[in-house]
């Protein structure tokens, strides 16, 4: 599992004790002492005063019919709960947005749905002097952006059929934005095959972008996650390291969120 930066002296029953309930997050949830033994190789009196702890403080609670079983008590449900009252999409999508443009050096974004339009709610700008038609705030056809894309291949078809009907007027902002709504679809539905959203010159007639979906600790897509290159420095092997690369910054975020990936 991976570990945030460390500062000071671990304290090696704290670190037990937290091994011990990031376990449940794997398998079914449930888990006995013995399963602690062999997973985690330590002691059977140290696991058993260590459970034996968690459970009278809420933090693991008996599993009904199983005797000798845990599962997560409603402790760490509190603890998420309250972490989740402050989280902030926009502050959380503005630092993975440094720290990914810090890696590849172009522009990259975190945008919303709404309608059939998309806000732009985190943007840092790569150090290369690129004009970008995109800005914090900003809102923008959907359907000509990756992130758009992205986004609304995410939603169920009565909601996608309701929001861009067979007739509707899709805008172009350039010459190879599309504006047929059929092949919008068939567009969309390529990228729900692939997980990953490709823009063309769609939105600007010197720029490329890749986009990645953002999920909530639900699972459902809150956001996408952008990289934006002008096409002097866009090619085929480029576009794969920026597709993981995006991939990454949105799974970093969902993560932030809450989402847990179940890969």
């Amino acid at each position: 599992m991976e570990r945030g930066p460390v500062v000071g002296r671990l304290v090696p029953a704290v670190t037990r004790a937290l091994d011990i309930l990031e376990l449940f997050l794997d398998g079914d949830g449930t888990l006995s002492a013995p399963d602690i033994v062999r997973r985690l190789q330590l002691p059977r009196t140290t696991v058993h005063e260590l459970v034996t702890t968690l459970a009278a403080r809420k933090y693991i609670v008996p599993v009904a019919g199983q005797p000798g079983r845990y599962r997560l008590g409603v402790r760490p449900y509190q603890l998420g709960a309250r972490y989740a009252e402050h989280l902030d999409l926009a502050a959380e999508g503005q630092q993975v947005a440094r720290s990914v443009a810090e890696t590849c050096d172009e522009t990259v974004h975190v945008a919303i749905l709404e309608d059939t339009d998309v806000i732009y709610i985190a943007k840092v700008d790569s150090t290369h002097a690129v004009r970008m038609v995109s800005a914090a705030g900003r809102r923008l056809p959907a359907h000509c952006t990756s992130v758009g894309k992205m986004l609304l291949a995410s939603l169920p078809e009565p909601e996608l059929t309701a929001r861009l009907p067979d007739d509707a007027e899709l805008t172009a902002m350039t010459p190879n934005s599309i504006t047929d709504p059929a092949a919008l679809r068939e567009t969309l539905a390529g990228i729900r095959d692939r997980g990953v959203a490709v823009e063309s010159r769609e939105s600007n007639p010197d720029v490329s972008c890749v986009a990645a979906p953002v999920r909530d600790r639900t699972g459902q897509v809150v956001a996408a996650l952008s990289i934006s290159v002008p096409m002097i420095r866009w090619s085929d092997e480029r576009l794969g390291e920026l597709e993981q690369l995006a991939v990454k910054g949105a799974a970093e975020l969902s993560e932030r969120l809450g989402h847990r990936s179940m890969a």
